[in-house]
């Protein structure tokens, strides 16, 4: 699923009051922390992560990594911070606005 534009500001807004939950260090990319996302996903659809300065890889590299490994969504990075959107496969939390066709 691709987020438009308008879904993706929408799903912005909502992160702005998210506490960062999800710490990647120097470890990097570790089956734990894949689980971690996942289950943070499963439980908020919304997830804010940070990469610290001693990890080995960039906040665009983990988020676009941790998206393939999850099923979800980037929806930004910014700085060490990035925003990870999967929508629940039952009764969804959050309603994102429509898309015009």
């Amino acid at each position: 699923m691709m987020l438009s534009s308008k879904q993706r500001a929408f799903l912005r807004g909502l992160a702005v009051e998210a506490d960062t939950i999800l710490m990647v260090g120097k470890s990097g990319m570790s089956p734990d922390i894949v689980k971690q996302t996942d289950d943070a996903l499963e439980a908020r659809e919304l997830l804010k992560g940070k990469v610290l300065e001693t990890a080995p890889l960039s906040p665009r590299e983990a988020a676009e990594q941790l998206a393939r490994e999850t099923g979800a969504e980037v929806v930004q990075v910014i700085g060490a911070k990035f925003v990870l959107y999967r929508a629940k496969k039952k009764d969804p939390a959050i309603v994102l606005p429509k898309v015009k066709k």
